[in-house]
Protein backbone atom coordinates (compact mmCIF):
# COMPACT_ATOMS: atom_id res chain seq x y z
CA UNK A 1 0.00 0.00 0.00
CA UNK A 2 2.83 2.42 0.85
CA UNK A 3 4.44 1.77 -2.51
CA UNK A 4 1.10 2.37 -4.24
CA UNK A 5 0.62 5.61 -2.31
CA UNK A 6 4.05 6.84 -3.34
CA UNK A 7 3.36 6.00 -6.98
CA UNK A 8 -0.04 7.69 -6.78
CA UNK A 9 1.40 10.87 -5.26
CA UNK A 10 4.16 10.96 -7.85
CA UNK A 11 1.59 10.62 -10.64
CA UNK A 12 -0.52 13.43 -9.16
CA UNK A 13 2.55 15.72 -8.95
CA UNK A 14 3.46 14.95 -12.56
CA UNK A 15 -0.07 15.70 -13.71
CA UNK A 16 -0.18 18.95 -11.76
CA UNK A 17 3.21 20.02 -13.12
CA UNK A 18 2.11 19.17 -16.66
CA UNK A 19 -1.10 21.13 -16.24
CA UNK A 20 0.79 24.14 -14.89
CA UNK A 21 3.38 23.95 -17.65
CA UNK A 22 0.64 23.75 -20.25
CA UNK A 23 -1.42 26.57 -18.74
CA UNK A 24 -2.33 29.22 -21.26
CA UNK A 25 -0.48 32.48 -20.87
CA UNK A 26 -0.65 36.11 -21.94
CA UNK A 27 2.78 37.36 -22.91
CA UNK A 28 3.69 41.05 -22.62
CA UNK A 29 7.05 42.57 -23.53
CA UNK A 30 8.92 45.35 -21.74
CA UNK A 31 11.34 47.53 -23.71
CA UNK A 32 13.31 49.19 -20.89
CA UNK A 33 16.76 50.69 -20.12
CA UNK A 34 18.41 48.22 -17.75
CA UNK A 35 21.86 49.55 -18.67
CA UNK A 36 23.13 52.81 -20.18
CA UNK A 37 22.65 56.34 -18.82
CA UNK A 38 19.45 55.80 -16.81
CA UNK A 39 19.40 52.20 -15.50
CA UNK A 40 17.31 53.19 -12.47
CA UNK A 41 14.45 53.80 -14.89
CA UNK A 42 14.63 50.21 -16.11
CA UNK A 43 14.98 48.87 -12.58
CA UNK A 44 11.88 50.68 -11.34
CA UNK A 45 9.86 49.64 -14.40
CA UNK A 46 10.79 45.97 -14.01
CA UNK A 47 10.16 45.92 -10.26
CA UNK A 48 6.73 47.47 -10.71
CA UNK A 49 5.80 45.04 -13.49
CA UNK A 50 7.05 42.02 -11.52
CA UNK A 51 5.02 43.00 -8.48
CA UNK A 52 1.90 43.30 -10.60
CA UNK A 53 2.52 39.98 -12.36
CA UNK A 54 3.01 38.18 -9.06
CA UNK A 55 -0.21 39.61 -7.65
CA UNK A 56 -2.28 38.61 -10.68
CA UNK A 57 -0.78 35.13 -11.02
CA UNK A 58 -1.18 34.47 -7.29
CA UNK A 59 -4.93 34.91 -7.77
CA UNK A 60 -4.99 32.30 -10.52
CA UNK A 61 -4.21 34.59 -13.42
CA UNK A 62 -6.06 37.19 -15.51
CA UNK A 63 -9.73 36.45 -16.12
CA UNK A 64 -10.61 37.05 -19.78
CA UNK A 65 -14.15 36.06 -20.67
CA UNK A 66 -14.36 33.55 -17.84
CA UNK A 67 -11.02 31.91 -18.67
CA UNK A 68 -7.87 32.34 -16.56
CA UNK A 69 -4.51 33.15 -18.10
CA UNK A 70 -1.14 33.28 -16.36
CA UNK A 71 0.92 36.38 -17.12
CA UNK A 72 4.34 36.02 -18.71
CA UNK A 73 6.51 39.15 -18.90
CA UNK A 74 9.61 39.38 -21.11
CA UNK A 75 12.17 42.13 -20.41
CA UNK A 76 14.61 43.36 -23.06
CA UNK A 77 17.31 45.96 -22.33
CA UNK A 78 17.34 48.90 -24.76
CA UNK A 79 20.60 50.22 -23.25
CA UNK A 80 19.15 53.77 -23.30
CA UNK A 81 19.92 53.90 -27.04
CA UNK A 82 17.48 54.56 -29.92
CA UNK A 83 18.92 51.80 -32.13
CA UNK A 84 18.81 49.30 -29.27
CA UNK A 85 15.19 50.25 -28.54
CA UNK A 86 14.34 49.44 -32.17
CA UNK A 87 16.12 46.09 -31.92
CA UNK A 88 14.38 45.35 -28.62
CA UNK A 89 11.01 46.10 -30.21
CA UNK A 90 11.75 43.72 -33.09
CA UNK A 91 12.88 41.01 -30.69
CA UNK A 92 9.77 41.30 -28.56
CA UNK A 93 7.25 41.60 -31.39
CA UNK A 94 8.67 39.22 -33.99
CA UNK A 95 10.87 36.97 -31.85
CA UNK A 96 8.98 36.64 -28.58
CA UNK A 97 5.60 37.24 -30.25
CA UNK A 98 4.24 39.31 -27.38
CA UNK A 99 0.63 40.43 -27.44
CA UNK A 100 1.68 44.00 -26.57
CA UNK A 101 4.78 45.97 -25.58
CA UNK A 102 5.16 48.30 -22.58
CA UNK A 103 7.85 50.92 -23.09
CA UNK A 104 10.24 52.35 -24.03
CA UNK A 105 10.21 54.97 -21.31
CA UNK A 106 12.15 58.02 -22.53
CA UNK A 107 11.04 59.71 -25.75
CA UNK A 108 14.43 59.31 -27.41
CA UNK A 109 13.78 55.56 -27.49
CA UNK A 110 9.98 55.57 -27.61
CA UNK A 111 9.75 57.60 -30.83
CA UNK A 112 11.76 55.16 -33.03
CA UNK A 113 10.40 52.06 -31.27
CA UNK A 114 6.88 53.37 -31.76
CA UNK A 115 7.40 53.40 -35.50
CA UNK A 116 8.37 49.72 -35.39
CA UNK A 117 5.39 48.76 -33.23
CA UNK A 118 2.95 50.64 -35.43
CA UNK A 119 4.35 49.17 -38.65
CA UNK A 120 4.05 45.67 -37.17
CA UNK A 121 0.52 46.41 -35.91
CA UNK A 122 1.34 45.68 -32.28
CA UNK A 123 0.10 47.76 -29.35
CA UNK A 124 2.82 49.76 -27.62
CA UNK A 125 2.10 51.53 -24.34
CA UNK A 126 4.74 54.11 -23.40
CA UNK A 127 4.48 54.86 -19.66
CA UNK A 128 6.82 57.88 -19.51
CA UNK A 129 7.31 59.26 -23.03
CA UNK A 130 5.87 62.77 -23.25
CA UNK A 131 7.05 63.85 -26.71
CA UNK A 132 4.09 64.28 -29.13
CA UNK A 133 5.95 62.40 -31.90
CA UNK A 134 5.68 59.12 -29.97
CA UNK A 135 2.02 58.61 -30.86
CA UNK A 136 1.56 60.97 -33.82
CA UNK A 137 -0.22 59.19 -36.71
CA UNK A 138 0.42 55.84 -35.01
CA UNK A 139 -2.89 54.12 -34.13
CA UNK A 140 -1.14 51.22 -32.38
CA UNK A 141 0.90 53.46 -30.04
CA UNK A 142 -0.46 54.77 -26.74
CA UNK A 143 0.95 56.49 -23.66
CA UNK A 144 0.05 56.62 -19.97
CA UNK A 145 1.27 60.17 -19.36
CA UNK A 146 0.58 63.74 -20.39
CA UNK A 147 2.35 65.37 -23.35
CA UNK A 148 5.07 67.99 -23.51
CA UNK A 149 2.81 70.44 -25.34
CA UNK A 150 0.83 70.41 -22.06
CA UNK A 151 3.78 70.09 -19.67
CA UNK A 152 5.67 73.03 -21.21
CA UNK A 153 2.86 75.56 -20.68
CA UNK A 154 2.23 74.17 -17.16
CA UNK A 155 5.86 74.88 -16.27
CA UNK A 156 5.75 78.34 -17.88
CA UNK A 157 2.57 79.32 -16.02
CA UNK A 158 3.89 77.97 -12.73
CA UNK A 159 7.11 79.96 -13.15
CA UNK A 160 5.00 83.05 -13.83
CA UNK A 161 2.29 82.70 -11.19
CA UNK A 162 4.05 80.90 -8.35
CA UNK A 163 7.70 81.85 -8.79
CA UNK A 164 6.87 85.43 -9.90
CA UNK A 165 9.25 85.12 -12.86
CA UNK A 166 9.15 87.72 -15.62
CA UNK A 167 12.25 86.39 -17.40
CA UNK A 168 13.56 82.87 -17.81
CA UNK A 169 16.54 80.90 -19.06
CA UNK A 170 16.52 77.39 -20.49
CA UNK A 171 19.33 74.82 -20.52
CA UNK A 172 18.70 71.58 -22.39
CA UNK A 173 20.19 68.65 -24.31
CA UNK A 174 19.78 69.43 -28.00
CA UNK A 175 20.41 65.78 -28.93
CA UNK A 176 17.42 64.45 -26.95
CA UNK A 177 13.92 64.61 -28.48
CA UNK A 178 12.40 64.95 -25.02
CA UNK A 179 14.59 67.82 -23.78
CA UNK A 180 14.58 69.71 -27.06
CA UNK A 181 10.83 69.43 -27.59
CA UNK A 182 9.88 70.35 -24.04
CA UNK A 183 12.25 73.33 -24.05
CA UNK A 184 10.61 74.63 -27.21
CA UNK A 185 7.12 74.31 -25.71
CA UNK A 186 8.24 76.09 -22.51
CA UNK A 187 9.88 78.95 -24.44
CA UNK A 188 6.85 79.46 -26.67
CA UNK A 189 4.44 79.51 -23.75
CA UNK A 190 6.60 81.72 -21.52
CA UNK A 191 7.04 84.31 -24.28
CA UNK A 192 3.31 84.25 -24.99
CA UNK A 193 2.84 85.24 -21.36
CA UNK A 194 5.60 87.85 -21.18
CA UNK A 195 6.42 88.89 -24.72
CA UNK A 196 9.17 88.09 -27.19
CA UNK A 197 12.61 88.02 -25.59
CA UNK A 198 11.35 87.07 -22.12
CA UNK A 199 13.47 83.91 -22.39
CA UNK A 200 16.74 85.78 -22.02
CA UNK A 201 19.03 82.77 -22.49
CA UNK A 202 18.40 79.55 -24.44
CA UNK A 203 21.46 77.38 -24.05
CA UNK A 204 22.15 73.86 -25.29
CA UNK A 205 24.55 70.99 -24.64
CA UNK A 206 24.92 67.43 -25.97
CA UNK A 207 24.34 64.08 -24.27
CA UNK A 208 27.29 62.94 -22.11
CA UNK A 209 28.48 66.51 -21.46
CA UNK A 210 29.39 67.07 -17.81
CA UNK A 211 30.75 70.62 -17.84
CA UNK A 212 28.03 73.26 -18.23
CA UNK A 213 30.05 76.24 -17.00
CA UNK A 214 30.16 78.05 -20.35
CA UNK A 215 26.39 77.85 -20.81
CA UNK A 216 25.66 78.70 -17.18
CA UNK A 217 27.98 81.70 -17.29
CA UNK A 218 25.96 83.10 -20.22
CA UNK A 219 22.73 82.34 -18.39
CA UNK A 220 23.82 84.09 -15.19
CA UNK A 221 25.00 87.12 -17.19
CA UNK A 222 21.48 87.39 -18.70
CA UNK A 223 20.00 87.64 -15.16
CA UNK A 224 16.91 85.41 -15.54
CA UNK A 225 14.37 85.13 -12.73
CA UNK A 226 14.18 81.34 -13.17
CA UNK A 227 16.18 78.59 -14.86
CA UNK A 228 14.22 75.79 -16.53
CA UNK A 229 16.17 72.59 -17.22
CA UNK A 230 14.17 69.55 -18.44
CA UNK A 231 16.92 66.97 -17.97
CA UNK A 232 17.21 63.42 -16.64
CA UNK A 233 17.99 62.70 -12.99
CA UNK A 234 21.65 61.85 -13.72
CA UNK A 235 22.30 65.29 -15.29
CA UNK A 236 20.26 67.51 -12.96
CA UNK A 237 22.69 67.33 -9.99
CA UNK A 238 25.62 68.45 -12.16
CA UNK A 239 23.64 71.37 -13.62
CA UNK A 240 22.20 72.54 -10.28
CA UNK A 241 25.51 72.24 -8.43
CA UNK A 242 27.48 74.11 -11.11
CA UNK A 243 24.81 76.82 -11.33
CA UNK A 244 25.06 77.44 -7.58
CA UNK A 245 28.87 77.37 -7.62
CA UNK A 246 28.86 80.00 -10.37
CA UNK A 247 26.54 82.23 -8.34
CA UNK A 248 23.02 81.62 -9.66
CA UNK A 249 20.68 82.17 -6.72
CA UNK A 250 17.26 81.95 -8.41
CA UNK A 251 14.86 78.99 -8.52
CA UNK A 252 15.66 76.08 -10.81
CA UNK A 253 12.53 74.50 -12.26
CA UNK A 254 12.43 70.95 -13.59
CA UNK A 255 10.24 68.57 -15.55
CA UNK A 256 8.99 65.01 -15.08
CA UNK A 257 12.44 63.61 -15.94
CA UNK A 258 13.55 64.80 -12.48
CA UNK A 259 11.16 62.37 -10.80
CA UNK A 260 13.52 59.48 -10.13
CA UNK A 261 14.27 57.75 -6.84
CA UNK A 262 17.94 58.38 -7.62
CA UNK A 263 17.69 62.18 -7.83
CA UNK A 264 18.17 63.13 -4.20
CA UNK A 265 20.94 60.62 -3.60
CA UNK A 266 22.86 62.36 -6.37
CA UNK A 267 21.74 65.96 -5.83
CA UNK A 268 21.32 66.24 -2.05
CA UNK A 269 20.85 69.68 -0.53
CA UNK A 270 21.31 71.45 -3.87
CA UNK A 271 17.89 70.26 -5.08
CA UNK A 272 15.96 70.90 -1.87
CA UNK A 273 13.34 73.61 -2.22
CA UNK A 274 13.09 73.26 -5.99
CA UNK A 275 9.96 72.39 -7.97
CA UNK A 276 9.27 70.17 -10.96
CA UNK A 277 6.30 69.18 -13.10
CA UNK A 278 5.52 65.48 -12.86
CA UNK A 279 2.92 62.69 -12.72
CA UNK A 280 2.34 61.95 -9.05
CA UNK A 281 3.63 62.79 -5.58
CA UNK A 282 4.56 59.89 -3.31
CA UNK A 283 4.67 61.87 -0.06
CA UNK A 284 1.17 62.15 1.40
CA UNK A 285 -0.44 59.82 -1.13
CA UNK A 286 -3.79 58.22 -0.25
CA UNK A 287 -6.04 55.35 -1.28
CA UNK A 288 -4.87 53.01 -4.06
CA UNK A 289 -1.78 55.13 -4.65
CA UNK A 290 -0.67 54.77 -1.03
CA UNK A 291 -1.40 51.03 -1.14
CA UNK A 292 0.82 50.69 -4.21
CA UNK A 293 3.61 52.69 -2.56
CA UNK A 294 3.42 50.71 0.67
CA UNK A 295 3.46 47.35 -1.14
CA UNK A 296 6.35 48.43 -3.35
CA UNK A 297 8.35 49.74 -0.39
CA UNK A 298 7.72 46.55 1.60
CA UNK A 299 8.86 44.38 -1.32
CA UNK A 300 11.83 46.39 -2.60
CA UNK A 301 12.82 48.69 0.26
CA UNK A 302 12.37 51.93 -1.66
CA UNK A 303 9.67 54.42 -2.63
CA UNK A 304 8.51 54.00 -6.25
CA UNK A 305 9.24 56.95 -8.50
CA UNK A 306 7.23 58.25 -11.47
CA UNK A 307 8.46 55.47 -13.75
CA UNK A 308 7.42 52.78 -11.29
CA UNK A 309 3.97 54.30 -10.87
CA UNK A 310 3.45 54.91 -14.59
CA UNK A 311 4.61 51.38 -15.48
CA UNK A 312 2.08 50.04 -12.99
CA UNK A 313 -0.66 52.10 -14.65
CA UNK A 314 0.38 51.31 -18.23
CA UNK A 315 0.56 47.57 -17.57
CA UNK A 316 -2.71 47.55 -15.65
CA UNK A 317 -4.36 49.46 -18.47
CA UNK A 318 -3.10 46.89 -20.99
CA UNK A 319 -4.57 44.11 -18.81
CA UNK A 320 -7.88 45.98 -18.47
CA UNK A 321 -8.04 46.34 -22.27
CA UNK A 322 -7.35 42.61 -22.69
CA UNK A 323 -10.25 41.85 -20.37
CA UNK A 324 -12.38 44.32 -22.31
CA UNK A 325 -11.74 42.26 -25.45
CA UNK A 326 -13.93 39.55 -23.94
CA UNK A 327 -11.90 36.62 -25.27
CA UNK A 328 -8.59 35.73 -26.90
CA UNK A 329 -8.81 33.96 -30.26
CA UNK A 330 -5.31 32.50 -30.26
CA UNK A 331 -4.64 34.23 -33.58
CA UNK A 332 -1.94 36.74 -32.60
CA UNK A 333 -2.62 39.22 -35.41
CA UNK A 334 -6.37 39.25 -34.67
CA UNK A 335 -5.79 39.57 -30.93
CA UNK A 336 -3.35 42.45 -31.43
CA UNK A 337 -5.96 44.28 -33.53
CA UNK A 338 -8.68 43.60 -30.98
CA UNK A 339 -6.46 44.89 -28.17
CA UNK A 340 -5.77 48.10 -30.08
CA UNK A 341 -9.50 48.68 -30.54
CA UNK A 342 -10.22 47.96 -26.86
CA UNK A 343 -7.50 50.33 -25.70
CA UNK A 344 -8.51 53.11 -28.10
CA UNK A 345 -12.00 53.19 -26.56
CA UNK A 346 -10.79 52.97 -22.95
CA UNK A 347 -12.61 55.52 -20.81
CA UNK A 348 -12.27 56.51 -17.17
CA UNK A 349 -9.43 54.15 -16.31
CA UNK A 350 -8.55 54.85 -12.67
CA UNK A 351 -4.80 54.69 -12.35
CA UNK A 352 -2.64 55.53 -9.36
CA UNK A 353 -1.24 58.50 -11.32
CA UNK A 354 -4.68 59.75 -12.33
CA UNK A 355 -7.72 58.97 -14.46
CA UNK A 356 -7.11 58.24 -18.14
CA UNK A 357 -9.36 58.13 -21.20
CA UNK A 358 -8.70 57.89 -24.94
CA UNK A 359 -10.90 59.51 -27.54
CA UNK A 360 -10.40 56.85 -30.23
CA UNK A 361 -8.50 59.33 -32.40
CA UNK A 362 -5.08 59.23 -30.74
CA UNK A 363 -3.13 57.30 -28.12
CA UNK A 364 -2.83 60.38 -25.90
CA UNK A 365 -4.86 60.34 -22.69
CA UNK A 366 -6.59 63.32 -21.21
CA UNK A 367 -4.66 63.64 -17.96
CA UNK A 368 -3.61 66.13 -15.28
CA UNK A 369 -0.09 67.08 -14.19
CA UNK A 370 1.24 67.51 -10.66
CA UNK A 371 3.66 70.15 -9.38
CA UNK A 372 6.01 68.69 -6.78
CA UNK A 373 8.20 70.53 -4.29
CA UNK A 374 11.31 68.87 -2.91
CA UNK A 375 11.13 69.50 0.84
CA UNK A 376 13.95 69.81 3.38
CA UNK A 377 13.83 66.05 3.99
CA UNK A 378 14.39 65.43 0.28
CA UNK A 379 10.84 64.14 -0.24
CA UNK A 380 8.74 64.83 -3.34
CA UNK A 381 5.73 66.60 -1.81
CA UNK A 382 2.49 67.52 -3.55
CA UNK A 383 2.12 71.23 -4.33
CA UNK A 384 -0.76 71.45 -6.81
CA UNK A 385 -2.58 69.68 -9.62
CA UNK A 386 -2.95 71.25 -13.06
CA UNK A 387 -5.48 69.79 -15.50
CA UNK A 388 -6.02 70.39 -19.24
Amino acid sequence: MKKFARVFLTLVCVLLFTAAAGAETIKLGFNIPMTGDIPKVGEMAKQSAEMLKEQVNAKGGLDVGGKKYQLEFVYVDNETKPESAVNAALKLIEGEKVLAMVGPMGSGRAVPAGEVANNLKTVMLAPWSTNPKTTLDRPYVFRACFLDDFQGPVAAKFATNQLQAKTAAVLFDVAQDYSKGLSEFFKKSFEELHGAGAVVAYETFTTKDVDFSAQLTKIIKAKPDVLFTPQYYNEVPLIVRQARELGFKGPILGSDSWGSAELMGLCGDDCKGQYFVTHYAAAGAKGATKEFIDNFNAKYGQIPDDVGALTWDATNMALAAIQKMGALSGDLAKDRDALRAALASMSGFEGITGTMSYDGKSGDPSKCAVIVKINDAGEFTFHETVCP
